[in-house]
C-alpha cells in the first residue's frame, strides 16, 4: 500500500505564507475560495481585500513587522481577510476563541503582547474591562453580516475601527511588500498547559507550510487541484481547521464553506444541501448528531471522498454511522497546537479504526519511557515527535520549552501511545490529566485555579467523566472551608462563579463535595483515585 504520494517534502515552492497566499490567489483567481452565509468570494476577491486590509495597517496604524495581532472571530470571511492581510503586513497571528471570558482574554492578550485586535462587534462589551490591562492600541470590529450588507454597530466605550471602513480606505493605499522567510514567526497558537495557564506555541511559516504539504501528500488523489469543496464547521481559530481551510485547501485551489455556527444543525444541513461538497471535518458529536437528522440522511453524498476526524478519539459508533449514512470512511488523525497540528493521519480508504494512522511524511516518532529512552515495540510510553511541523518553542517560556523537548530534539506530547508492527499508532491514555469536551481541551489545573479562588472552597480537584454527548465532561470535587447548611445553594453559587470566569465548555457539569481529597505521601492530590 502506498501511504504517501511524495517520497520527500519539498519546501522550496514558497518562501513564506505570504508567498503561498499571493501565488495561490493569482493561480486560481477566478475560482471560488470561500463561501459564507450565502456569499461567495473568489481567490481574486480574497487577494484584493486582504491587500486593502494589510495596506491600511501599514499606513494608518503604529503596527510594525513582527507585532502581534489577535483575531477573535467565528468562521466568517472577515477572519480569512484579516488573517491573510495581517500576514501580508508582516504581523504575527494570535488566534483567539470568541467565547473566552475576561480572565482568559487578558491572559492571552498580555502574554502575547498583542497590539491590535480584530473582533466581532457583539463582543465589544466584554472588552471594556479587558483592554485597560493589555497593550492593544488598535481595535477593528465587524458584524458577521458586514460583507453582505454593512450593519449598524453600537457605540463602545473605546475607539474602534470598522472593518468595512478599513477596506474602503485601504483600497486607496499601496501595499508595501514585506520580505518574509520560512523561519519567521507566523502565529502564536495558544494551548493549555500543566500550569493551568495557556502557552503560545511559536509556529513559523515553515511549520505551517510543511504541515500543509505533509497532509497533502497523505490525502493523495483525494485532493484534486482546483476542484475540492471542503465544509468547515470546526472553528478556524483552532489550529486544526486553520491548517485545513486557510492553508491546505487555499493552496490547492479548493473552496472552503465556512460555517459560523455549527450548533445550528438545521442551518448547517441547509448549507450542505447547496454544495456538492467533497470534504468534511468533524468530531464524534457532530458526526453522530448529523446522522440522526432525516434531512441530513437525504443529502447527496456522491461527491464526498474525504472526512477527517481530530481533536478527540474517534469512536467505533461514530465511524460506523457516518460510513453507513454517507458512504465515506473517516480518516482519524492526531496532532497538537505545538505541531501545526498534524503528526499522523490515516490515509482515506486505508484506515485502521482505533489508530491515529501513521506519521505524516518526514515525521519521526518515538515512544519513550520516563527516562526519555525508547521502549520496545508493543510497550506503551510517551509519544514524542520530530519534524518540520514542530514548533520552535513556547513564547517567552524557555524553561517550559526545555521541559517538553528531549536532548535529541523530539517534542514530548504528553500522550501515552503504543506502536503496532505495521507502523500505526494508538493513543491509549493521556499523561496530562487533560479533559476533552467535544474536541476542546480542558486543563484541570486552570479550572482548579479558578475554583481555588472562591471564598467557600478549601481545596478542589477537577477530573473528566464520561458524557453521552460531549465525550467527556468536567467534574469538580470540592472540600469546603466550613460545612454548608445548604449544599445545593452552595453548588449553584460556585457554578455561577465559574460561568463568570470560564468559557462554557470548561465549567464543571457536576460538583461533588467531600470531607477530604485523596493525596500522595508528599501531599499531591491524586486525580486518578478520584476517577477510579
Amino acid at each position: 500500500m502506498v501511504y504517501d504520494v511524495d517520497s520527500h517534502l519539498d519546501l522550496t515552492q514558497y518562501s513564506s505564507l505570504i508567498d503561498l497566499i499571493e501565488t495561490s490567489a493569482q493561480r486560481y483567481k477566478d475560482k471560488t475560495a470561500y463561501v459564507c452565509l450565502g456569499k461567495s468570494s473568489s481567490f481574486a476577491d480574497i487577494e484584493r481585500d486582504s491587500r486593502y486590509f494589510a495596506a491600511y495597517l501599514q499606513h494608518h496604524t503604529s503596527l510594525e513587522v513582527g507585532d502581534r495581532i489577535a483575531i477573535q472571530l467565528p468562521n466568517i470571511t472577515q477572519f480569512v481577510i484579516a488573517a491573510y492581510g495581517a500576514l501580508r503586513a508582516g504581523l504575527v497571528l494570535v488566534n483567539t476563541n470568541p467565547l473566552y471570558t475576561e480572565r482568559e482574554l487578558i491572559h492571552q492578550f498580555t502574554d502575547s503582547g498583542a497590539k491590535a485586535l480584530v473582533v466581532l462587534s457583539d463582543l465589544l462589551p466584554t472588552l471594556t474591562k479587558v483592554l485597560p490591562s493589555t497593550s492593544i492600541e488598535t481595535v477593528i470590529s465587524t458584524h458577521a453580516l458586514d460583507l453582505i450588507a454593512p450593519q449598524h454597530q453600537a457605540d463602545s466605550e473605546f475607539a474602534t475601527l470598522k472593518f468595512n471602513d478599513i477596506l474602503a480606505q485601504g483600497s486607496k493605499l499601496s501595499l508595501i511588500p514585506v520580505k518574509s522567510n520560512l523561519e519567521d514567526l507566523a502565529a502564536l497558537q495558544y494551548t493549555g498547559g500543566t500550569t493551568g495557564l495557556s502557552k503560545g506555541a511559536m509556529l513559523s511559516h515553515r511549520n505551517l507550510i510543511a504541515n500543509a504539504m505533509q497532509i497533502k501528500s497523505r490525502l493523495g488523489d483525494r485532493l484534486v487541484q482546483g476542484e475540492e469543496i471542503f465544509v468547515a464547521p470546526l472553528p478556524v481559530y483552532h489550529i486544526y481547521a486553520f491548517m485545513v481551510n486557510l492553508v491546505l485547501y487555499f493552496e490547492r485551489g479548493g473552496c472552503s464553506v465556512l460555517i459560523p455556527n455549527p450548533r445550528d444543525i438545521a442551518s448547517l444541513i441547509n448549507t450542505l444541501s447547496e454544495h456538492p461538497f467533497t470534504g468534511f471535518a468533524g468530531l464524534n458529536t457532530l458526526f453522530v448528531g448529523l446522522c440522526h437528522q432525516p434531512e441530513f440522511k437525504a443529502l447527496d453524498f456522491s461527491h464526498l471522498k474525504v472526512t477527517i476526524s481530530g481533536g478527540t478519539a474517534l469512536t467505533q459508533a461514530a465511524a460506523t454511522v457516518w460510513q453507513t449514512t454517507t458512504g465515506c470512511t473517516i480518516s482519524e488523525g492526531y496532532g497538537l497546537s505545538e505541531t501545526s497540528p498534524v503528526v499522523s493521519l490515516n490515509a482515506p480508504g486505508h484506515e485502521q479504526l482505533g489508530t491515529i494512522g501513521k506519521p505524516v511524511i518526514e515525521t519521526q516518532v518515538k515512544i519513550l519511557d520516563l527516562n526519555d529512552q525508547e521502549v520496545s515495540l508493543g510497550e506503551t510510553g510517551e509519544l514524542a515527535v520530530k519534524g518540520p511541523q514542530v514548533m520552535s518553542g513556547y513564547w517567552n517560556k524557555p524553561q517550559e520549552t526545555a521541559m517538553v523537548m528531549t536532548q535529541d530534539g523530539y517534542f514530548k506530547t504528553g500522550d501515552i501511545a503504543i506502536a503496532t508492527e505495521d507502523g500505526f499508532h494508538k493513543i491509549v491514555d493521556r499523561k496530562k490529566d487533560m479533559i476533552i469536551v467535544s474536541g476542546f481541551n480542558v486543563y484541570p489545573n486552570e479550572v482548579e485555579e479558578v475554583l481555588s479562588a472562591h471564598k467557600e472552597i478549601l481545596e478542589c480537584a477537577v477530573i473528566g467523566v464520561e458524557h453521552e454527548h460531549s465525550g467527556e465532561a468536567v467534574k469538580a470535587v470540592i472540600v469546603l472551608n466550613a460545612p454548608s447548611q445548604n449544599l445545593e445553594q452552595t453548588k449553584a453559587e460556585i457554578l455561577h462563579y465559574c460561568r463568570e470566569q470560564l468559557t462554557a465548555y470548561k465549567v464543571p457539569k457536576s460538583i461533588e463535595f467531600m470531607e477530604a481529597l485523596p493525596k500522595s505521601t508528599v501531599g499531591k492530590i491524586l486525580r486518578r483515585e478520584l476517577r477510579n
